[in-house]
């Protein structure tokens, strides 16, 4: 009964650890122990492998008030602002960007744009 609760509760992970460990109960020879042994191991790489994956997500992403983030967050109120409430509710009237301003808010969205893509060729060419 307590493996079925597990096994329902802890997803594909958890149930495959457990058929691991009642095939290695239940191993009678010494190669039916070799392949639970080893069947065990390969769940337990999978599932340190996913958490060094989540963990490596996590650290990428960072905080939301690094420098970066902070400008784009500027950069994303007044363009938000520009066009819902300008442009589409026509209840405004927003000055236009001029000198540095307009560049940095230029090389902002060429960041957040062009970023992935850069990294995407760079992967491609790094191979």
């Amino acid at each position: 009964m307590w493996m079925s609760i597990l096994g329902f509760l802890g997803g594909p992970v958890i149930k495959g650890l457990i058929d691991a460990y009642q095939a290695k109960l239940k191993a009678g020879n010494t190669d039916a122990k070799i392949a639970a042994d080893l069947a065990a191991t390969e769940i337990a790489a999978q599932v340190s492998e996913n958490e060094a994956t989540l963990r490596l997500r996590a650290a990428e992403i960072g905080c939301w008030y690094e420098p970066d983030k902070l400008i784009g967050y500027c950069v994303s109120i007044y363009f938000a602002k520009l066009l819902v409430w300008d442009k589409v509710l026509g209840l405004g009237s927003t000055d236009p960007l001029a000198g540095f301003a307009s560049t940095t808010a230029n090389l902002v969205i060429s960041f957040y744009f062009a970023k992935r893509g850069f990294e995407n060729v760079a992967r491609i060419i790094r191979r």
